[in-house]
């Protein structure tokens, strides 16, 4: 309830709202308010496992593959060698700059080499930052699938200052981290694909269990058998969000929920699990990394990747600044505070204080850089970025059947009076949709589609419906003598293939379908409905 409070005044303020859950964990932590002890690395480190696993899927399962695909090479190169890149290149400066061991240096670059999804979604979607030259999409296919190689980076570092890798069970290691994540994560994607369109379930929001369960065994099934378990749950997010599911809807609205609480949670529990009295003493080196990383490792990585495919300096400059540090680097960190291999520094407040920086710093003056840099572009919409089908239809559509009796038959378009704001966009005339012009005349038979503005306010519950039956004592009745025990507007009547707008002498039939507006008496909307549609 405190994380939703902050939220709502981090925005108003203008700082990152996951910055404030961390600050928020500190504040209730064994150092801070209310002293809460914490100290759990491991319980700590699978709370925020699982919750990675439904960020990384919502994260795939959000990506519009139709935006993506379009620039998938350099997103890809971006989230693998890149990640590679920036990891080698901080780890050098850990090892030259702050004298820390050569395989400590390489593994505070490996755990912070990954940008974060969660941070870089939230701040492009509430400051509605509508990027330049598909800017946002390599920004959102990067940040949420370069997690897999951050992990495999960190797991292997790991085992090799853990004394454990040869060279040959490396090399294995990183062909069964990449080959089993893609194998488990295609396979369990079409798998549950073709059940959830060839299976109907008897209830609704089945569904939405089904595909909660394929998030968890997208992960768990390939980290049996040493594979790259992210990176298996990203790809399955990817393939069902951008298929034909029934549904889809209700399962966007769930997961957005469901990932923001898993958020909530893992900065919340990042920050409970800090101890902000030790960070003083890596303060330093911390901000040594977090320059390093933000004006030097970044922006190289970007260039030398970016630059052969003749991208903008300006949109590298961007994509260079939109690479926060977040959750998935302290996870790692856990991940390596709690292996067997021995390290002398204190990886987990490092990595802590860069993401700190990192979230404060690029978040906070991510919207000023954009424009700054000039690629700001507010004729496209960062929300078509995503499969968000709760935001991203700026259009409501209205598809208008012409019977014989409409007074459109025979009239041109240039003829017909539309409310204001509505367009005609088109006519389906047998098998052919047709772009109308000002002279097309419209025929018998003809589907209209006409287009208007959205309207960011829900009215839909302002509306009841309702289908009377011969024993309702609405039946027979003209409108203006009926009693109503509550304040209602008739608003329309649907008879047979008829619409009629209705008055006070509109007598009201059996078979009859109402459409009414609601009202107590003391003018408050009422929730409830008179009566269930179909019961009269």
């Amino acid at each position: 309830m405190i994380c939703i409070v902050f939220q709502k005044v981090s925005s108003r303020l203008g700082i990152p709202a996951l910055l404030a859950f961390i600050v928020l964990g500190m504040l209730l932590g064994s150092d801070g308010l209310l002293k809460i002890p914490f100290d759990d690395y491991g319980f700590a480190e699978k709370i925020c496992s699982v919750a990675l696993i439904f960020i990384m899927f919502y994260g795939g399962f959000g990506m519009r593959w139709q935006e993506a695909k379009k620039i998938a090479v350099k997103a890809t190169l971006l989230s693998s060698v890149g990640v590679v890149l920036t990891a080698c290149f901080t780890g050098l400066f850990c090892y030259f700059v702050l004298r820390m061991e050569f395989w400590e240096g390489i593994l505070v670059g490996s755990v912070l080499s990954s940008t974060d999804a969660a941070s870089v979604f939230s701040i492009l979607r509430s400051k509605r930052l509508n990027l330049k030259y598909r800017t946002a999409p390599i920004l959102e296919m990067e940040s949420g699938s370069n997690d897999p190689f951050s992990y495999m980076l960190t797991v292997i570092v790991l085992s090799v200052m853990a004394g454990n890798n040869s060279a040959g069970s490396t090399v294995y290691l990183i062909f069964a981290q990449i080959a089993f994540g893609l194998l488990f994560g295609f396979g369990i994607a079409f798998l549950g694909s073709w059940l959830l369109k060839h299976i109907w379930f008897s209830a609704p929001g089945v569904e939405t269990i089904f595909i909660f369960a394929l998030a968890i065994l997208s992960y768990t099934l390939p980290s049996l058998v040493g594979g790259n378990g992210y990176l298996s749950v990203y790809i399955v997010g990817i393939v069902l969000g951008n298929c034909e599911l029934h549904g889809k809807k209700a399962l966007v609205n769930f997961f957005d929920v469901f990932t923001g609480l898993m958020q909530m949670t893992i900065f919340f529990l990042l920050g409970l699990l800090a101890f902000p009295s030790q960070i003083p003493s890596v303060i330093l080196p911390s901000l040594g990394i977090a320059l390093f990383l933000t004006f030097v490792a970044r922006p190289a990585a970007v260039a030398l990747l970016m630059t052969p495919f003749k991208m903008r300096f300006r949109q590298q400059c961007l994509i260079s600044w939109a690479g926060l540090r977040g959750a998935a680097s302290i996870v790692f960190a856990i991940l390596a505070t709690v292996s067997p291999a021995y390290m002398k520094i204190d990886v987990f407040h490092i990595t802590f204080t860069v993401v700190l920086f990192s979230i404060l710093l690029q978040g906070s003056l991510l919207p000023l850089v954009a424009k700054k840099l000039k690629m700001i572009n507010n004729r496209y919409s960062i929300l078509k970025t995503f499969n968000d089908y709760s935001e991203n239809a700026e259009l409501q559509f209205v598809y208008l059947k012409i019977e014989r009796d409409n007074e459109w038959v025979g009239k041109a378009v240039k003829e017909l009076v539309l409310p204001p704001d509505m367009i005609l966009m088109a006519i389906r005339r047998g098998e052919e949709m047709i772009a109308p012009k000002g002279g097309t005349v419209i025929e018998k038979g003809d589907i209209c589609v006409l287009g208007t503005a959205g309207c960011r306010e829900d009215l839909s519950n302002a509306f009841h419906e309702m289908t009377l039956n011969k024993k309702h004592h609405w039946c027979r009745k003209k409108i203006k003598d009926i009693q109503f025990a509550q304040k209602v507007l008739i608003v329309m009547v649907r008879r047979r293939h008829h619409i009629i707008i209705p008055n006070g002498h509109t007598r009201l039939y059996e078979g009859d379908v109402i459409v009414m507006h609601i009202q107590e008496r003391d003018g408050q909307e009422s929730k409830g409905i008179i009566s269930k549609p179909g019961q009269g």
